[in-house]
C-alpha cells in the first residue's frame, strides 16, 4: 500500500490537531494503534502479511462507504481527460487507512453520522437523499474553515480530514500522477547556455569537443552556438 507513506509524509502533521481534537477520550485504545504499533524495521513480508488481513476486515457500513463515495467524488470529480477519486479508488483507499490509523475512526464515523443530522436540519432529508446541488451547498458551509460558522466546527473538523484523505489517497494513484504530469526521470537534453550569456563571459565550445558530447539530431533546437 504505497498511498500509506504518502498520507504519513503530507497529511498527519497536518491533521494531528483535528484527530487529538476529534478522538481525546480515546487516547488509550488508540496511541499505539495499527501500523503505529508495529516496529520500524518490520520486513516487506511482515508488512504485506499486515496489508493482506486488514484487506480482509470491513470496517465502513455499506452506508458510510456509499457517503464516502458520494462525498469523495465531489471533492475530486472525474473530467473529459482524467478519472476522479473514484476511478482511482479512493473510498477503498480510506477505508483500508482507517483500519491501519485506529484513530482515524472515530473522526470520520461521527463525521458521517454528524453530516447526515446537519443534512436532516438544512433540507430536511439525509445527504445521500439529497441531489447534488443541495448536496455542494451543505458542503459549501463546512468546506472553508475561515468562513465557517463556529458552531459548525465539528463539520469543518469532519471534511478536512476526509478532504486531506481523498488526496493522499488520490495523488498517488495511477490517476493522480497522471493527473499531476509528474514523469518521473527520463532522458532529457540540455542545451547549453543560450549564446548571449557565453558571449557576455567571453567563452566558447570547442569545436572539437562539442560533436562529440552533443550529436544534432539529438538536439532541440539547431546548433547555433558560437564555436
Amino acid at each position: 500500500m504505497d498511498r500509506r507513506k504518502s498520507i504519513k509524509l503530507l497529511t498527519l502533521s497536518a491533521l494531528a490537531a483535528t484527530v487529538l481534537a476529534e478522538s481525546c477520550e480515546h487516547k488509550e485504545s488508540s496511541s499505539m494503534s495499527g501500523m503505529e504499533g508495529m516496529h520500524h524495521d518490520s520486513t516487506p513480508a511482515k508488512l504485506s502479511e499486515y496489508d493482506q488481513k486488514l484487506m480482509k476486515e470491513t470496517f465502513f457500513n455499506p452506508y458510510e462507504m456509499k457517503q464516502i463515495s458520494v462525498l469523495t467524488d465531489l471533492i475530486i470529480p472525474k473530467d473529459e481527460k482524467f478519472g476522479g477519486a473514484l476511478e482511482a479508488k479512493v473510498p477503498d483507499f480510506i477505508e483500508f487507512m482507517v483500519k491501519d490509523q485506529i484513530e482515524f475512526q472515530v473522526p470520520i464515523r461521527g463525521g458521517l453520522r454528524w453530516l447526515d443530522l446537519f443534512s436532516e436540519r438544512e433540507i430536511g432529508k439525509s445527504f445521500l437523499e439529497a441531489n447534488s446541488e443541495e448536496q455542494k451547498k451543505i458542503l459549501d458551509q463546512i468546506a472553508y474553515p475561515l468562513k465557517a460558522k463556529k458552531e459548525l466546527s465539528q463539520g469543518v473538523k469532519f471534511f478536512s480530514l476526509l478532504r486531506d484523505l481523498t488526496a493522499s489517497g488520490y495523488f498517488p494513484s495511477e490517476i493522480g500522477v497522471k493527473y499531476l504530469g509528474y514523469i518521473g526521470n527520463v532522458a532529457n537534453v540540455w542545451d547549453g547556455p543560450p549564446p548571449e550569456v557565453l558571449k557576455q563571459l567571453g567563452v566558447q565550445y570547442d569545436p572539437a569537443l562539442l560533436p562529440l558530447y552533443v550529436k544534432p539530431e539529438d538536439r532541440t533546437k539547431p546548433m547555433t552556438y558560437p564555436v
